[in-house]
């Protein structure tokens, strides 16, 4: 008997996939995801039949993920009968397998791109439990397979990290996968074991800090690329730019392990004491104003974290604290969940897309991950025909591409080009969303969409305007006061909707620090007309904004006083003072 008789209610479909690839009508009755991934898969150019080279992808050479599933896969290995389980990473990468199933040899990157629709790729899309059967899939290996893929979620974040698959001969039309219980079972064994792994390395880190900070005027700082520990003293040394520098240094320490070389360890830019004290001095900004000296955190033979000595530097002339950098001013929810993926993604120095609206501090927070790095900057807005030989960009040099959105063909192709022959180049993309993508450039979006985060715009975190006020404000001149605000001032601010974001705020800060004329704090009546009148309901017709443009202007030339403003413009008083009601519903 064969499959086919065996899931008679997959006929349909299965008729339905072969009508697709031979570019016939399609039926009305195949599952609008199962055709959107079949058209997705075309596009990206996949072969049904597998015909030509495939894929093998660069697996990475230390993989937390890996190391905490081996145990627990090597368990459940056993109890898999005909079937087969495979572990794949965030790319949908094949870390590890056992069982067999047809094409299981030659798929070992099972991302959409690759080999077109499949259970681990919804999963991971999803998020949740996922399951495709026979003809569902794009290939012709998987027309007799059934599989069922659980992602699995970091324990601190919540970020998917992967997927466990369960494939099986087709199963299709008896309920649920009969591996779906297995595959449920195995990932919550692994994310416990990451969990139980992620507080063992945080144990660690709070005893080598604790062992460090003996003393209560000892600057100690211990981090591990997640966490920070940082003591009283070096609250004052430890500046953004020196955690920067120390974070760096941790992911260098991480990536290298106990096995780096002196001379790998010098690329970075650290210069190693004798190895029996295991620590050396990291180099750091050089306005920093102290000097760091790190020690490896190591438990099990891998590298876990740092902990860094901080001394002040010698005759040094004090120096005011640094503002903080303005892509990372703001103390919102969504802002620092925007700010802290971004952080995390950068780590690994991969493409990266910055969405959000214009001014919303996409380039600021891109230079920002880049470090001391100077990237070779494209601005698609300044020149849409670029002309950048992307095949230079291979070799690890940054990129920093601002305004995606208005590259020309010819790039938008070139870039596509550069990502399918060197998916880990380094490139940072900044881009406003605005008209509807064409197909090109929309691939290129799809290929970048893994690794992307969409930046809020400032009216969705207006608690942070009062953070960035001082770090947008001209630093004053020596023995003038710094900037400052009334409250109703600031109301006004927090309560506008600044369509510009950011670079609108900023560039009314500079206005009122350039022209004012007068001491104290910044009152309401200072504002731009449209944040002193605050927020709207309804658009004004043209007629409206002259008319309203022509009350406000006769209201400040007369100092406020509104008869006489109302006498100045011809119109009584009453009728005034009834349509400045109006406009206050108005933007």
């Amino acid at each position: 008997m064969t499959t086919l008789d065996h899931s008679p209610a997959l006929t349909p479909l299965r008729q339905a996939r072969e009508r697709f690839l031979t570019g016939r009508p399609l039926p009305d009755a195949v599952p609008d995801e199962v055709l959107a991934a079949w058209r997705r898969a075309r596009f990206y150019g996949v072969r049904h039949d597998l015909d030509g080279p495939v894929h093998e992808p660069e697996l990475p050479a230390d993989s937390d993920l890996l190391e905490a599933a081996r145990p627990v896969l090597d368990r459940i290995a056993p109890a898999l009968g005909h079937s087969a389980l495979l572990l794949t990473d965030e790319r949908l990468r094949v870390l590890w397998s056992t069982g067999e199933v047809p094409g299981d040899d030659r798929c070992r990157d099972l991302s959409e791109r690759e080999v077109g629709h499949n259970s681990a790729a919804l999963a991971l899309r999803t998020r949740r439990r996922a399951e495709v059967h026979g003809p569902e899939h794009f290939l012709d290996v998987w027309q007799d397979v059934s599989a069922v893929s659980v992602p699995l979620l970091a324990p601190d974040s919540g970020q998917a990290m992967g997927t466990v698959t369960v494939a099986s001969a087709l199963c299709a039309g008896c309920g649920p996968h009969p591996g779906a219980a297995l595959a449920e079972a195995a990932a919550c064994a692994v994310e416990a074991e990451l969990l139980a792994r992620s507080r063992t390395a945080e144990r660690v880190l709070l005893d080598a800090y604790s062992r460090a900070a003996h003393g209560p005027d000892r600057a100690i700082v211990a981090l591990d690329g997640r966490n920070r520990l940082i003591s009283q003293a070096a609250v004052r040394l430890a500046t953004p730019q020196v955690l920067t520098a120390l974070e760096r240094a941790c992911a260098g320490e991480r990536g290298s392990g106990a096995r780096a070389s002196q001379d790998s360890r010098q690329s970075q830019g650290a210069r190693l004491r004798p190895p029996a004290e295991q620590c050396y001095a990291v180099t750091l900004p050089a306005d920093a104003g102290c000097t760091a000296e790190i020690t490896p955190v190591r438990h099990d033979g891998r590298v876990l974290g740092i902990v860094a000595v901080l001394e002040a530097r010698v005759a040094e002339v004090p120096r005011p604290a640094p503002r903080p950098a303005l892509a990372l001013a703001g103390g919102s929810v969504p802002w620092r969940h925007a700010v802290a993926r971004a952080v995390e993604l950068a780590r690994v120095h991969e493409p990266l897309l910055l969405t959000g609206e214009r001014g919303s501090g996409k380039t600021a927070l891109a230079r920002e991950l880049l470090g001391g790095t100077v990237p070779l900057v494209a601005d698609a807005a300044e020149s849409p025909e670029l002309g950048v030989k992307y095949s230079e960009l291979a070799d690890g040099h940054p990129l920093l591409l601002r305004h995606a959105e208005r590259l020309a063909q010819p790039d938008v192709a070139a870039l596509n080009s550069l990502l399918d022959e060197h998916p880990d180049v380094y490139l940072l993309v900044t881009y406003t969303p605005g008209t509807p993508p064409g197909p090109c450039f929309q691939r290129l979006l799809d290929t970048l969409a893994a690794r992307s985060v969409t930046l809020p715009a400032l009216r969705e975190r207006p608690e942070d305007v009062r953070e960035l006020l001082p770090v947008l404000a001209p630093r004053p001149a020596p023995g003038q006061p710094p900037l400052t605000w009334t409250l109703d001032a600031l109301r006004a601010l927090e309560e506008h909707p600044w369509p510009g974001n950011v670079t609108e705020l900023a560039h009314v800060v500079r206005t009122l620090a350039e022209h004012r004329r007068v001491t104290g704090p910044v009152r309401r009546a200072e504002l731009p007309d449209p944040v002193r009148e605050g927020p709207a309901a309804r658009r004004l017709s043209p007629m409206e904004h002259a008319e309203r443009t022509a009350i406000l202007a006769a209201l400040r030339r007369h100092g406020g006083n509104k008869a006489r403003a109302a006498v100045s413009l011809g119109i009584g008083r009453a009728t005034l003072y009834r349509k400045l009601r109006g406009y206050r519903d108005v933007p």
